[in-house]
């Protein structure tokens, strides 16, 4: 089809009715779903597709579900092409398919207009159960996909309007706290619905044709963006490795390295890393996707719109099938947009900065949380959730200023919201003891890292299950431009235990039962420094021990500045210049 030029002003209200209708949809996730993790976290994502289907919006929500919605979408197209229906609703899960983890749930409405089907709109959304032996799908002990959860390929809910009750019935009947997940159900079909409306609204006011020509535009210009940065850079390959930890599963350490080639305005990524493993973070494809245009948008920082076209000119190369980021089924997966996506789009990132160093910055803290589930006496049914505010850590500073605090993890880059304390106490028979930044968490440097959190969550009245999944507990976040920790170990995750008056610390996920009377306490990782600690103003230091960011220990051992007295802040210059200058 030929392109039609369209004038400024229509270009621009056509974008903005779009954007409004992506907003619109994650507001109504936001007010009529029914689970925490959907009404407080707002663990979900929105986008709008062409019947291509080319990603036309995506929406500024959960980075590591967007990337994955593009082979997932072309993918569930493929799978009902020549069967799409005015009315159908298509819901979807599985890695296979080019989904994330399965417990990200996805539903596709296609958008007809005059009899032909012109638009997808697409929401994903993190269901706080999937069924599986393990409440909220997080099972370290797995050794397969088929003990995580229930695996749902392309598959019709609604059929030419028509809801398929008895479909929807039996998904539900295997999902804990059926309540909430049918509630989660029926916000993604809203929102969905919602999105439907509008865009067949704005071919209504403007015309199909002219609607299209917008849409063609905003795809060039997210590519020429793209493309100019791409340009600006040095042609050659550049290569970044990071290091992947054991976190309980006895293989060791992992690198996954990230190659970049960069030829005129047109780069390829190829992936690097080892055979997947039975332990449950592996990635399959369509997941790495997201590690990698994360990675890629870090560096790129773009300004909007958000589109597909800024990956028309990047080739992708995951690597072998049978690798942990290009895994092959049945393999474990659950944990994969955290660990090892994380990870993946730490050497994305470290790959452009080898080419580009002006742009680089440090690493976020990665996720290191919990799920809980048990038994609500208080009305007699199951409760199971993710506890979003348990992986809330800090984010890596720049060349121009500290880390933002509790704003990670780095895999969802600021879109999560860890919600009211208050709120999760009533959805939930938990008393929340503590939620609050941790002292010397932040990555030193000239600029700081930004502090991680710590949760602490008492079970009210019977026994609490409680799995613990991520990384960061022994490698903290990757400071850039010579940042560097002496003090480690209040920079990474773990949990902590007490019982009977005694702590356990634990370093690995695993799963445990916690008993009223008894504390479970998270502790997230901060983000990485940027540049020398030793060049960090010595007055920013002390406003850091001022305001609880910093100990004396730390100022000391990380900074270099020597404070007397905690009262006063009193700082000796001459102590402080001799350790600085050595």
């Amino acid at each position: 089809m030929t392109k039609h030029k369209v004038d400024p002003i229509t270009l621009s209200v056509v974008r903005g009715v779009l954007e409004t209708t992506q907003r619109e949809m994650t507001l109504t996730l936001e007010q009529t779903a029914r689970s925490s993790v959907f009404n407080l976290a707002h663990d979900y994502s929105t986008a709008l597709f062409n019947h291509t289907p080319e990603m036309i919006l995506q929406g500024q929500d959960i980075p590591i579900h967007l990337g994955s919605l593009i082979p997932a979408m072309k993918s569930v197209a493929r799978y009902f092409e020549g069967e799409i229906h005015d009315g159908d609703l298509i819901l979807h899960n599985d890695p296979s398919y080019g989904g994330s983890h399965l417990i990200d749930t996805c539903m596709y409405m296609p958008v007809f207009h005059e009899g032909e089907l012109v638009f997808w709109t697409v929401c994903k959304g993190h269901l706080t159960d999937i069924g599986g032996p393990v409440p909220a799908g997080y099972n370290p002990n797995a050794t397969e996909i088929y003990a995580e959860g229930l695996r749902i390929p392309p598959l019709k809910i609604w059929d030419r309007g028509k809801p398929r009750h008895d479909v929807l019935n039996m998904i539900l009947m295997n999902m804990r706290a059926r309540r909430d997940q049918e509630g989660d159900f029926n916000a993604l079909i809203g929102a969905c619905q919602v999105g439907a409306r509008n865009l067949t609204n704005l071919m209504k006011k403007y015309g199909k044709q002219t609607v299209l020509d917008c849409i063609d535009a905003l795809l060039d210009m997210a590519e020429a963006h793209m493309r100019k940065l791409i340009a600006e850079v040095p042609d050659g390959t550049y290569s970044g490795t990071a290091v992947l930890e054991d976190a309980g599963h006895g293989f060791g350490d992992f690198d996954i390295t990230a190659t970049v080639t960069i030829t005129g305005d047109n780069c390829h990524i190829e992936v690097s890393s080892p055979p997947q493993i039975p332990y449950f973070i592996n990635s399959y494809e369509g997941n790495s996707h997201s590690g990698v245009y994360l990675g890629l948008m870090m560096f790129a920082q773009l300004p909007p719109p958000y589109n597909e076209g800024l990956y028309r000119c990047v080739t992708t190369d995951m690597g072998p099938m049978g690798t942990l980021c290009n895994a092959r089924s049945p393999a474990p997966h659950m944990n994969c947009t955290t660990t090892p996506m994380e990870t993946l789009t730490d050497a994305v990132r470290l790959a452009f900065e080898q080419a580009a160093p002006q742009k680089v910055s440090a690493s976020w803290g990665h996720a290191n949380g919990c799920n809980i589930a048990g038994w609500d006496k208080r009305h007699d049914e199951e409760y199971v959730t993710m506890v979003l505010a348990s992986i809330i850590s800090g984010a890596g500073a720049t060349s121009s200023q500290d880390g933002w605090h509790a704003v990670g993890p780095e895999c969802c880059f600021g879109a999560l919201t860890s919600g009211d304390i208050e709120m999760l106490e009533h959805s939930y028979p938990i008393i929340i003891h503590r939620y609050s930044l941790m002292e010397d968490s932040g990555g030193a440097g000239k600029f700081r890292g930004g502090s991680g959190t710590c949760w602490e969550v008492e079970p009210m009245d019977g026994p609490m299950t409680l799995v613990t999944f991520g990384d960061g507990r022994r490698i903290p976040a990757m400071g850039a431009a010579g940042a560097r920790s002496a003090m480690v170990r209040p920079k990474v995750g773990r949990l902590e235990v007490t019982r009977d008056g005694e702590t356990q610390v634990i370093t690995e996920n695993v799963i445990e039962t916690i008993q009223p009377g008894q504390r479970a306490a998270n502790h997230n990782p901060g983000g990485g420094g940027y540049g020398n600690p030793f060049e960090r103003a010595v007055e920013k230091v002390v406003e850091d021990v001022r305001n609880g960011l910093v100990s004396l220990e730390g100022a000391r051992l990380d900074y270099g500045v020597v404070i007397t007295d905690r009262e006063t802040l009193t700082v000796d210059h001459d102590a402080t210049a001799r350790l600085r200058d050595a």
